[in-house]
């Protein structure tokens, strides 16, 4: 496997708890779109082959568990890196993505948690800044991270904001 970007930065990892909160949100969706795809395939069966039918639910399944796998390598090169003046996000694996945040720069910062990741004690982090491209967003962090890199970001942005 070829380096990833910024490799000899120590960059945070998410949560472990988050790949269990993207393993049951994939089974849900593996579970509804396979069973759409049957109760398709039953409806088009007596106008299609029945091999054409039920070939679009293997399909489909086939899709699925390969988001599903997708998506749980993506959790292990997610991370974030706190430097002295700016706040680096990594994603990617394919298509490597390094986001650096000014702390001067950032605007708002969203704290967010839906009631799985509020079940495992997850939180999402998202900075927001004048930049429409900017995405900084940090899932999968424990809740007491969230609110501790939250009240950080926000202490550093206030105090580059003043230097201006």
């Amino acid at each position: 496997m070829t380096k990833l970007i910024a490799d000899e930065i120590p960059f945070r990892r998410i949560d472990p708890r988050y790949r269990t909160v993207e393993m049951i949100v994939h089974a849900i969706v593996l579970v509804v779109c396979t069973g759409a795809a049957v109760a398709a395939a039953l409806l088009i069966r007596s106008v299609v082959p029945a091999y054409v039918a039920w070939g679009i639910v293997i399909v489909v399944f086939a899709l699925c568990v390969w988001a599903w796998r997708l998506s749980l390598r993506r959790i292990k090169v997610l991370g974030y890196f706190e430097a002295s003046d700016e706040l680096l996000v990594r994603k990617g694996i394919m298509f490597q993505h390094l986001t650096v945040v000014p702390y001067g720069r950032m605007q708002q910062i969203h704290v967010s948690s839906g009631p799985l990741m509020r079940h495992y004690g997850l939180a999402k982090v998202q900075l927001v800044t004048a930049s429409s491209d900017t995405d900084a967003r940090i899932p999968g962090i424990s809740a007491e991270e969230a609110e501790r890199l939250r009240k950080k970001l926000t202490d550093l942005g206030n105090a580059k904001l003043e230097g201006l």
